[in-house]
């Protein structure tokens, strides 16, 4: 080499970086999930008419199980202090549903299609007087005051809905997460869902906080 010459150093090209930094770009947001909060998966009623009076509860009041959640979280239940918990929450308000304390034509044929496990744990409530006649007519009514908590909220919902939820998988014979996984759009499957919520629907009621 002759003397006087420097050795040029040695380039890297940057042409084609920018593509490679879209790709890279275009391979995360392809591959990465994003979190979704979907909120309350619930049906509200229909607005109101102002012009109509609102109708008339003519519930007996045995066949309304009340829960409250005041601003400090706490719960009353059946107009008691409540803090067994959610868990046993969710075992009440089943126990509520399935009572059976005076059925109608309609309670009694929906006692008789029910499984023999089933029936068995009915007995072994006792089938209080005191509490609801049958499914076809109980309600389960949900209070929450202003200042009570998105937490506690969603827990005493979670708890009501997971009560109806062991109630029809219990009654196909199935489990929860069976019966939270049914496809309606299977004919099969939709007609054990079908069958599973026949003559218990899923009444919860939601008042409004004050």
């Amino acid at each position: 080499m002759p003397r006087g010459k420097k050795r040029q150093p040695a380039e890297v090209s940057s042409g084609s970086m920018a593509d490679i930094a879209f790709l890279l770009l275009i391979f995360f947001l392809v591959t990465t999930t994003i979190a979704n909060d979907k909120g309350i998966a619930m049906r509200l009623p229909p607005k109101p008419d102002p012009n109509e009076p609102p109708p008339e509860v003519t519930k007996n009041d045995k066949n309304i199980y009340k829960i409250l959640a005041n601003s400090g979280d706490q719960l009353l239940v059946e107009d008691e202090p409540y803090k067994a918990g959610m868990d046993q929450l969710k075992q009440d308000v089943k126990e509520f549903i399935l009572n059976f304390g005076s059925p109608g034509e309609e309670g009694i044929q929906i006692y008789n299609s029910l499984p023999s496990a089933l029936k068995s744990k009915i007995n072994q409530f006792g089938r209080r007087t005191d509490s609801s006649d049958d499914p076809t007519e109980c309600v389960v009514s949900f209070k929450a005051a202003r200042g009570t908590s998105y937490e506690v909220f969603i827990e005493v919902l979670d708890a009501i809905n997971g009560a109806y939820n062991e109630v029809y998988a219990e009654r196909v014979g199935i489990t929860v997460e069976e019966w939270l996984a049914l496809d309606r759009e299977d004919d099969i499957q939709n007609d054990m869902y079908q069958k599973a919520r026949q003559g218990i629907p899923r009444a919860i009621s939601i008042a409004e906080p004050n």
